[in-house]
């Protein structure tokens, strides 16, 4: 099937949400234009939700809790098998659809954003069959039960690996749940909805509902009905999110930005260190969260470093997303290329140094949202460029003096999202990753876990996801005393 023939399939849904089991007409005729980002096409109008269509997916999944909350966890874990195994099996057309609608090179959807997602589904599964719902403390019983209604908001970056990130621990803790996916990615969340449907998820555990932020992300944070929302986006999203559902008390998780710092310790092998971390910025064309996009190096190895990273960029392929030579595709959407334009011109203002790429689209790209691979040297800690989330192809680095310095750069931020150290000295790995202020925190490129909770300190948010942690934040916490056999 052809990646045109993808995106027509996952549109021929965009006009109607998926509530209570069925799909269902949105209450209003107000569409969205969806553009592919290599070519600045609308290739989709997706349907914006009300709050009459949230209301009634709200609704749906309050009737179908109790049901679901009561069966047994072996029970949620063979449907979510289920349809994980639906999501292998459709590998194709939902990276296909996924690179139409954000860019993602077809290779990187192929290899990431869809197997990764199954990840989340396969580890929910597991989870739920491990987990200790019930323990005793003498005569006391605690109790997980499930939270109960769910609110899911996801982003448009990894538009199906945070949708299955949610969505897994929220079923296998037996929660009810409305889905409100990025307006932006829409595609692959409709197809998604469309094997939750044939995975044969009973009717009113989830729902989902297209639509603005501002109107159904909104609504579900504020409704009395909602006992909880997840939201993974900006910090400002956040901070909405978090004041709209004060007035209920609801629980709130949030998985916000970042501006991870990769620590290069002074015995680090350089050419086993450097390429990888300028990948890792990059992955995704630098749409992560995560992504380690400070490089923090030795002073006296500065130069060895940049010629490195200049290497690695000028070995990267930035083109159409559809070629599997493509290794970078462009910027998700206009506002978030422009972005990237502006602070790849603000690091040029502010004095730092640049030894790949700029502003501008690369050589022969004379349309869409592609930005050049750029990296940026002699980057100081009070540079924008150093301190705001770009969320593009940028990388800065950053020369430090000595390992106090360097863990002193790594923890000024606002954020405290993910972090990596290289190094090869074991003891002073470890002692370095204590020392820094985030969530989760890489030594030399270990492969990834999705076990491994994540999350943020700080202005990166609240709670954890992945693995058992990730289920536990859809749990709350009941005990009974005087339980005897």
């Amino acid at each position: 099937m052809t990646a045109a023939s993808d995106t027509v399939t996952a549109a021929s849904l965009l006009d109607r949400f998926y509530i209570g089991g069925a799909w269902t007409k949105a209450a209003s005729a107000e569409r969205f234009g969806v553009v592919d980002p290599s070519t600045e096409e609308v290739i989709a109008e997706v349907a914006l939700g009300t709050v009459e269509d949230t209301d009634r997916a709200v609704a749906a999944a309050r009737e179908a809790f109790a049901g679901w909350s009561a069966t047994p966890p072996e029970e949620r874990a063979r449907l979510i098998d289920r349809l994980r195994e639906l999501v292998l099996q459709d590998t194709d057309r939902i990276a296909r659809a996924i690179s139409a609608e954000m860019g993602a090179a077809i290779s990187w959807a192929l290899a990431a954003q869809v197997p990764l997602a199954a990840e989340h589904l396969r580890v929910a599964a597991e989870v739920a069959r491990a987990y200790p719902f019930t323990t005793r403390r003498g005569t006391t019983a605690v109790l997980r039960e499930p939270i109960g209604v769910c609110g899911l908001i996801t982003p448009w970056n990894w538009p199906l690996y945070q949708i299955t990130a949610k969505v897994g621990s929220a079923l296998a803790a037996g929660c009810t749940l409305v889905l409100k996916p990025s307006e932006l990615s829409p595609l692959s969340a409709a197809l998604f909805a469309e094997l939750v449907d044939r995975a044969g998820v009973p009717a009113g555990v989830f729902n989902m509902v297209h639509g603005t932020g501002p109107v159904v992300g909104a609504r579900l944070a504020s409704h009395p009905e909602v006992d909880m929302v997840s939201i993974t986006g900006s910090t400002r999203a956040g901070v909405e999110v978090a004041r709209a559902a004060a007035a209920t008390v609801k629980r709130v998780a949030q998985e916000l930005g970042g501006k991870s710092p990769n620590v290069i310790l002074p015995d680090a092998d350089l050419a086993r260190a450097v390429p990888p971390g300028v990948n890792a910025a990059m992955r995704n064309v630098g749409q992560s969260c995560s992504a380690p996009t400070r490089m923090i190096v030795p002073r006296d190895r500065l130069e060895e470093v940049e010629t490195l990273a200049r290497a690695t960029v000028e070995a990267m392929v930035v083109g159409d997303p559809s070629d599997p030579a493509t290794t970078h595709g462009p910027s998700a959407n206009r506002a978030q290329y422009e972005r990237v334009q502006r602070m790849i011109q603000a690091g040029i203002d502010q004095g730092a140094r640049l030894i790949a790429g700029g502003t501008g689209r690369p050589a022969g790209l004379n349309r869409g949202f592609f930005s050049k691979p750029t990296v940026f040297s002699d980057v100081t800690a009070s540079m924008r460029i150093a301190r705001e989330e770009i969320f593009g192809p940028v990388l800065a680095i950053l020369p430090y003096d000595d390992v106090e310095e360097a863990v002193a750069i790594a923890n000024d931020s606002i954020y405290g999202l993910g972090a990596h150290v290289q190094g090869t000295d074991p003891i002073q790995l470890r002692k370095t990753a204590a020392r820094i202020r985030a969530g989760q925190v890489h030594l030399n490129y270990p492969a990834w876990d999705p076990h491994a909770p994540f999350g943020g300190y700080k202005q990166s948010g609240n709670g954890r996801e992945y693995g058992r942690e990730g289920l536990e934040e859809y749990l709350e916490t009941k005990a009974i005393l005087g339980y005897f056999d």
